[in-house]
């Protein structure tokens, strides 16, 4: 065999193996696009099956996007804020006004009742030294005492026209809103806990204590 032979027999290897990948390239590629077009024909059946088990348990595709501007399922729409509700506001307005207006009126009457308060208070010593003369007199016949009692009648009219009364205390249950109590002295009389006497008179101003009593208190018999 020459030269020329030698190198017929090479180009006709040569041309087979080409031919021989060039087959086997179409093969791979049409086995690819089988394999391809078979996954695709199986994602294509399984959407519908993957969309009926989605709606019969109404759980949403987690691999899903959410459609911009939609809102998902659970989820609430952001509501516009509320304007104030004037009606309301009216109502509560007006309600104050009218508490302020109650509460002005109040004060304004007690101001009224209470402002003679200390000038009264002041008052009151003369009306127990009153008391104490006549308490004091020997004989209630006399002109100057019966002048002395009518000054001292006349003295508790003007405090009864400005409000002020006196406190009964003697006998009655000893009451610490009203009473001072000096002492403790046992009684054969008076029950334990009762006003026996009274040191000095109490007194009320338009139904508050503008004078506690001085009392002495009961601590019931002696044993």
């Amino acid at each position: 065999m020459n030269a020329s032979d030698i190198e017929d027999t090479e180009n006709t290897a040569k041309a087979e193996k080409v031919e021989t990948g060039k087959e086997a390239s179409d093969a791979a590629k049409d086995t690819a696009e089988a394999v391809g077009s078979e996954a695709a024909e199986q994602e294509t059946a399984a959407e519908p099956e993957a969309a009926v088990e989605q709606e019969a348990t109404g759980e949403p595709d987690e691999g899903a996007e959410a459609t911009p501007g939609v809102p998902a399922d659970g989820e609430k729409k952001d509501e516009k804020p509320k304007g104030p509700d004037w009606k309301d506001l009216y109502a509560r307005t007006l309600a104050d006004f009218e508490n302020f207006r109650k509460r002005t009126e109040r004060d304004r009457e007690d101001l009224a009742k209470f402002a003679a308060k200390e000038i009264l208070k002041d008052l009151l010593a003369t009306a127990d030294n009153l008391a104490l003369a006549l308490e004091k007199a020997k004989d209630k016949d006399e002109p100057f005492v019966k002048g002395v009692q009518l000054v001292y009648d006349g003295f508790l009219k003007v405090l009864a026209d400005h409000g002020a009364t006196p406190i009964d205390s003697v006998g009655e249950p000893f009451d610490t809103s009203f009473h001072e109590a000096l002492t403790q002295q046992p009684s054969d009389t008076v029950p334990e806990g009762h006003v026996m006497t009274e040191f000095k008179r109490g007194w009320l101003l338009n139904g508050k204590l503008l004078r506690a009593a001085q009392v002495v208190v009961s601590s019931g018999k002696p044993e």
